[in-house]
Formats: structure tokens, C-alpha cells, sequence
């Protein structure tokens, strides 16, 4: 399963327009992407209230995931890690978001 750890640097978190601009991207990708923090289960990063409602403050450390087995047959595990990658890098880049 490709996994990415990132912080969210946003100083407002993952809320109001930095939240729509991370759940833009993660659609764009076309992949089932979820996000968590602290072990819990993660939400669909996709959806933009599930995102919201989770509380993803500035500093927080969360993961970034993919099932391998929910990869949709148009995306190889290695265009999957490279997606996560690039959405890591949104999340620590606070001018971004």
C-alpha cells in the first residue's frame, strides 16, 4: 500500500479554502486516497466535508494512503506513490494551500 507521512504547515490547517484546494488535488488524481492522523481510521480525502470535520490543525503529522487493491486499473503502484508524493508536498508547502 504506498503510504506518505507529511505535516500540514497551513496555518489554519486543513480548513475553509486550504482543505478545498488539497481535496482539488487529490481528485485530480483519480486515485481513493485517505488521510488520518494518530492511528485513527483514515477519511476520504476526496470529500471535502470528511476532510474538514476531522480537525487536521497546523503541525499535524498525517499519513497519506492508497489500498493497493482499490488502485484503479489505469495507475500502476508507481504512479500511486508518485501521486502521494506530490500530494505530501502540497500539504508542507504553506504557500500552496
Amino acid at each position: 500500500m504506498p503510504v506518505r507521512k507529511a505535516i500540514v504547515t497551513a496555518e489554519i490547517g486543513l480548513h475553509a479554502r486550504p482543505a478545498a484546494v488539497f481535496v482539488r488535488a487529490v481528485t485530480a488524481t483519480g486515485l481513493p486516497v485517505t488521510i488520518s492522523k494518530d492511528g485513527r481510521p483514515g477519511v476520504d480525502a476526496r470529500s471535502l466535508l470528511e476532510v474538514m470535520t476531522e480537525d487536521f490543525g497546523c503541525g499535524c503529522e498525517v499519513e497519506l494512503a492508497v489500498a493497493a487493491d482499490s488502485l484503479p486499473a489505469f495507475c500502476s503502484l508507481a504512479e500511486a506513490e508518485t501521486a502521494l508524493e506530490e500530494l505530501r508536498i502540497l500539504l508542507e508547502s504553506a504557500a500552496a494551500v
